[in-house]
């Protein structure tokens, strides 16, 4: 199963029930997962856990 078909497949759960309400939810935590592996060998990284 590739990305994309989670991606498309996610979209379609949205679209057909209108959970429009999750996509900042899903948007927000895919950020902050992005950040969390992004500065996890930086300097920053004590800073960011701190502010969790």
């Amino acid at each position: 199963m590739s990305k994309l078909s989670i991606l498309s497949e996610l979209w379609e759960f949205l679209k057909v029930r209108k959970k429009w309400w999750l996509l900042p939810i899903i948007v927000f935590l895919v950020l902050l997962g992005a950040l969390i592996v992004i500065t996890q060998g930086s300097a920053l990284a004590p800073f960011i856990y701190a502010i969790f």
